[in-house]
């Protein structure tokens, strides 16, 4: 298996599939790069890597997990694997460490993709698009009292109702679920402190290079008037809502995405 290791010696796993411009997916909370297993499909044309973030997946377990330690892991991969002219694809809390990576990345970035994601995951007076911070709070104190079951109930949330079939959701389950490997019970508890306290809209109008949104119109767990405000504060930034969905259409509407995905790449080399 691909690692690479930090300057201060963390190994961070790395899946890699396929050939051409380079491709680089961040997934979301506690989950893993294997969030990503339909998007296998676009390794036909591109360099894929499903990069599994500290503590996550088949990366090691670290001291901290600010936003920062995050967003160095990034540049670190780009870095150890010269990567050039890349695509970076952030879903959910990989939004906001991809935001956190730009102006270490830039240089290697052709353009970003940034899917059901936001600039602040909480609301404030001036800023309501967002969930109110006493949900943050909650949802650490249930992973406290039952991590199990509180993991199972945040997945199931990021559906809408209706969105999928029976069928799919199994496949989701087995294929992204089951043959994936809990986070750390610290990684998943400390990482909601970025949700609690991050807020990056001051960065949003530096981010001046293409930029496709994507979001779920009916993501209860992250508003699609979350992406419509970044959409406005970035200076080449589109946003493209998917009808039906919720907080994951990459998962479930994966034909869809990848067509997405594949356009908005393609356009930044014609």
């Amino acid at each position: 298996m691909p690692f690479i290791e930090t300057s201060s010696g963390l190994a961070l796993h790395y899946q890699e599939t396929g050939a051409g411009r380079p491709v680089v997916f961040l997934h979301g909370w506690a989950m893993s790069g294997r969030v990503w297993r339909f998007q296998h499909p676009l390794d036909d044309a591109y360099r894929l890597l499903f990069f599994d973030q500290r503590g996550h997946g088949q990366s090691a377990a670290a001291d901290g997990y600010t936003i920062d330690d995050y967003a160095g892991d990034v540049a670190a991969l780009f870095s150890r694997l010269a990567l050039e002219d890349a695509v970076l694809i952030g879903w959910s809390l990989g939004v906001q460490v991809a935001l956190q990576a730009f102006p270490s990345v830039r240089e290697r970035l052709a353009g970003l993709v940034l899917v059901g994601g936001t600039a602040r995951f909480t609301t404030a007076d001036d800023y309501p698009h967002g969930k109110p911070p006493v949900d943050v709070k909650g949802l650490s104190l249930k992973l406290r009292r039952d991590y199990q079951k509180t993991m199972g109930d945040f997945f199931k949330g990021m559906f809408a109702e209706g969105e999928m079939d029976q069928a799919q959701y199994q496949r989701i389950v087995h294929e992204i679920v089951m043959g994936g490997r809990s986070p750390d019970t610290e990684a998943a508890k400390e990482s909601l402190n970025i949700l609690a306290t991050v807020d990056q809209r001051d960065r949003l109008a530096q981010v001046d290079r293409p930029v496709l949104l994507v979001h779920g119109e009916q993501d209860t767990i992250c508003p699609a008037a979350a992406s419509a405000y970044m959409a406005k504060r970035m200076p080449k930034a589109r946003l493209e809502l998917v009808p039906g969905c919720g907080h994951a259409p990459f998962m479930t509407r994966p034909e869809g995405f990848n067509a997405l995905v594949r356009s908005f790449i393609d356009g930044l080399f014609r």
